[in-house]
């Protein structure tokens, strides 16, 4: 199976990408499809061994739309001008309308006022009263560019009804088509010798309401670019050029032009234009964009660098390994476009209805508009001096008009692209709007404890002489006497008395004494390093205090004994420490409720320290990482809806069976690839925000669904006359259009309110 993503023109709302899911979806040899209308995409999951990408495209275009075959990740930002060219087409198809509407609404608005004593000016050579046959024929001239510049209504419109799959245009295009052909009769009846069929022409309101519905999808439009922020942000950070070794000689090649293999040379300031390996200099690269460190990190021969990653210092040369959709710019790029692209569980209820709405409301606005005909025909009083037939073709017009489903089928897409694209921001990758959704239920939250809670290494931790001897002296004897070991307590020692700035004296007749420490001659001194079983072996006495053994073992320290020619010096106490993020991180989640656990394969001792001083109160020590995944489970069965936060190959079990899985982005590929949602900062304080950012998408696209519901729960009723009845106004399809394309805009401008989402 292959999934593919298609740029799909022509959708205007919900029942589009219905239309396209059922046209597709049908098809021998496609798995699946999902369209979202706020991004204008399709994914696609066929088996490219039964059907071709090219005609599910041309299955795509049969139902009414134009679908486009996806760009490279590098020229991804085509795309986005793509965008910005309809935007300026629907402004230009906007100002037209907009000029010829505002004409049209004078001549048609100006004589009707007069007679309530408003005079406008107004030539005597146009009164209806006078010349209704030419004041008819200009109305009829001034409408026709509005329904030029619209066009695209009728043609998608009736198309999508002659396929009986109606949608937001066929409900457009059927009402102003209803308008205009009803004044068009009455031209004729004035021609015919009936000057008082000008008093029910309808152009004005066809005209207004096309004007009113592009500045709708104008705006839309606009606010729909704006979600996509991130993505664009993320696009730009890539340079367009880079500068090779080629024959010899620097040359500087636009980027899609880069090989695997080629030496690319990058100077202080440049940006990293693939990712690659360092092969020749030494430098300090800004890495924030990855993960969000603003510290250079510094490189040298053998290290990675990574596409738009900025150069800091010293000129490097470096070999391209990955490029294009290869590199980690672009593979962060398509998580969040997937994402975006994705639907929420959420969705699918809008989808439903959006499937049956239209249908329905064409049903509801022919039985409103026979309904006010029969009863104005019955009892001319209910019509009020109106014309019957005039009256009832408000209420028909009124009911199309103000039930498109746009604000419908923007409902989720906009909210999940501005959330997850906030994510991105953050540093915190959603892979999809399931993700999303599901990480606002979370209330319990596992973390894996070695290079998630902790450092993942050790570090010294207790530095205690036993002898009256300086504390950075018996750190310095010790590292001297470690510095020939390769084991990770020894190591740690050198390390800590390297961050000190001690210096080490040269060790002689160094010796490592498996599973217990090392020796070695150091200033004429035979010193021992190492366990308590490494010091009862060489008769040294163990002359320290039982509390601080005690409380060593307690906090879950490894106490390493110095020992010069049989006398006990002191201890240095080593421990995998815990990561600054991880209480701050832990302190936040249980401020929201959350219950923490922590889930490893140490000793139950060990692992009580580590939680103890990580505030967790919840351990599940002693598991083998074949059962981390069972462990999980159980707190499932509990009834739970559990994340699991990890970094290591033997977390991916558990990151696949937790509700969500959480990977550190300094973490392994495997568990990256198996996790739901990708810290890139590595920060465990991004957990908490993750969660927190879905319960603000989630209560937003809940607030988006309720108010398109309820429009159109108020709406259609109040358009039909339902207020008419007991002696209300009827609605004017002018006021209809514009109150549909302002639900669309507010329910875009909500879903933007997301952007305001900061960190605590």
């Amino acid at each position: 199976m292959k999934t593919q993503t298609l740029n799909i023109s022509g959708m205007t709302c919900a029942a589009c990408a219905r239309r396209i899911e059922k046209a597709v979806g049908k098809l021998s040899g496609v798995s699946s499809v999902s369209v979202n209308v706020a991004t204008d995409k399709a994914s696609v999951t066929y088996e490219p061994q039964t059907i071709s990408l090219s005609a599910i495209c041309e299955a795509i275009e049969k139902a009414g739309y134009k679908a486009f075959r996806p760009v490279k990740a590098n020229t991804a930002d085509r795309d986005g001008a793509r965008k910005q060219t309809e935007i300026g087409i629907l402004r230009t198809k906007f100002v037209i309308a907009a000029v010829f509407a505002a004409m049209l609404l004078y001549i048609a608005m100006a004589p009707m006022l007069s007679r309530y004593g408003v005079n406008l000016p107004f030539p005597e050579s146009l009164d209806p009263m006078h010349r209704p046959l030419t004041y008819a024929l200009l109305e009829l001239l001034l409408v026709i560019p509005i329904i030029g510049v619209g066009y695209k209504f009728y043609v998608v419109g009736f198309k999508a009804l002659l396929n009986r799959s109606p949608n937001m245009d066929s409900l457009i295009a059927l009402g102003t088509s209803a308008a205009v052909v009803y004044s068009t009769y009455n031209i004729f009846l004035i021609w015919g010798g009936q000057p008082e069929a000008a008093e029910y022409l309808y152009f004005e309101t066809a005209g207004v309401i096309i004007a009113l519905i592009l500045l709708g999808k104008t705006l839309e439009a606009v606010s729909k670019g704006r979600t996509g922020e991130a993505v664009k942000k993320l696009m730009g950070l890539a340079p367009k050029t880079a500068v090779i070794i080629r024959g010899g000689a620097e040359k500087e090649i636009p980027i899609d032009e880069v090989e695997i293999g080629d030496t690319v040379v990058i100077k202080p300031g440049a940006k990293i234009p693939v990712d690659g390996t360092v092969i020749d200099g030494y430098t300090a690269v800004d890495e924030s964009m990855l993960t969000g460190e603003s510290m250079p990190v510094d490189k040298s021969v053998g290290d990675p660098v990574y596409a738009a990653s900025l150069n800091t210092t010293g000129t490097v040369q470096f070999k391209a390994e990955k490029i294009g959709s290869d590199t980690a710019l672009a593979q962060i790029i398509k998580l969040v476009e997937d994402a975006q692209s994705g639907k929420a569980p959420i969705a699918a209820l809008a989808d439903k209805i959006s499937g049956v709405f239209v249908p329905i409301v064409c049903v509801i606005a022919a039985v409103a508009g026979v309904s006010w005909f029969i009863a104005g025909t019955l009892d001319p009083s209910v019509v009020a001096g109106d014309s019957v037939l005039a009256f009832a073709l408000t209420a028909f017009i009124s009911v199309l008009v103000i039930a498109c489903p746009c604000a419908l089928g923007l409902a989720t897409p906009t909210a999940i692209m501005v959330g997850t694209g906030k994510g991105a921001e953050n540093g915190i990758l959603i892979k999809s709007g399931e993700a999303l959704e599901s990480a606002c239920k979370i209330n319990t939250v596992v973390f894996d404890k070695t290079g998630t809670v902790t450092e993942g290494k050790p570090t010294v931790t207790d530095v205690l002489p036993v002898s009256g001897m300086p504390p950075d002296n018996l750190l310095a004897l010790a590292a001297c006497a470690e510095k020939g070991s390769e084991h990770p307590l020894g190591q740690a020692i050198v390390a800590g008395a390297s961050e000190k700035g001690l210096t080490l004296t040269k060790a002689e007749n160094f010796r490592s004494l498996t599973g217990r420490g090392v020796e070695a001659t150091i200033d004429g001194r035979f010193v021992l390093a190492g366990n308590r079983k490494l010091m009862e072996e060489k008769g040294v006495s163990l002359a320290i205090p039982e509390d601080v053994s005690e409380r060593l073992g307690g906090d879950g320290k490894t106490p390493m004994y110095i020992a010069a020619n049989g006398e006990l010096l002191g201890v240095v106490a080593v421990a995998d420490v815990v990561k600054e993020s991880a209480e701050t991180a832990i302190k936040s989640l249980r401020r929201m409720g959350m219950e923490v656990a922590m889930l490893t394969g140490d000793n139950r001792q060990t692992a009580d320290a580590i939680a103890k001083r990580a505030g967790i109160d919840r351990v599940l020590a002693e598991v083998l990482p074949r059962d981390k995944s069972d462990e999980i489970k159980k707190l499932q069965n509990e009834g739970r809806v559990v994340a699991m936060v990890g970094d290591g190959i033997n977390d991916a079990p558990a990151l696949v069976q937790a509700d969500i899985g959480v990977a550190i982005g300094s973490g392994t590929d495997v568990a990256i690839e198996s996790a739901d949602i990708v810290l890139m900062r590595s920060r465990l304080t991004d957990v908490p925000t993750a969660i927190r950012l879905s319960k603000k998408t989630i209560r937003n696209i809940r607030q988006n669904l309720f108010w398109a519901f309820a429009y159109n729960v108020l709406g259609i009723p109040v358009a039909a006359g339902v207020l008419h009845i007991f002696g209300g106004p009827m609605l004017n399809p002018i006021f209809a259009a514009a109150a549909m394309s302002l639900s669309s805009v507010s329910v875009v401008t909500n879903a933007l309110r997301l952007k305001r989402f900061k960190e605590e």
